[in-house]
């Protein structure tokens, strides 16, 4: 699990840090003139691709004993059915 997160996460959070880097360094050496949002708009779709690396990540692990497969499709649909039914459980009466 750590390592999907480390991967669907950190690539894309890289590449959004680099977006502000790459936009800075042709807008003050005047190669192109990017619009501030232009950069905003692309940083903050590859934060939220991070963001769905997170998520891609905790639902792809396998909590069995047993390893799972490298990229976890297949404990995709398994936990976000746990996920559901936790939700729909009643509350435990004391």
């Amino acid at each position: 699990m750590a390592r999907r997160i480390t991967i669907a996460t950190g690539i894309p959070s890289v590449l959004g840090m680099g977006v502000f880097i790459a936009s800075y360094l042709l807008v003050s050496r005047s190669i192109l003139d990017i619009p501030p949002g232009i950069t905003l708009v692309a940083s903050g779709g590859c934060f939220l691709l991070g963001l769905l690396g997170l998520s891609y990540g905790v639902l792809s692990s396998s909590w069995e004993d047993a390893p799972g497969s490298l990229l976890g499709l297949e404990q995709i649909g398994l936990n976000v059915g746990r996920l559901r039914s936790s939700f729909k459980r009643p509350p435990a009466s004391s």
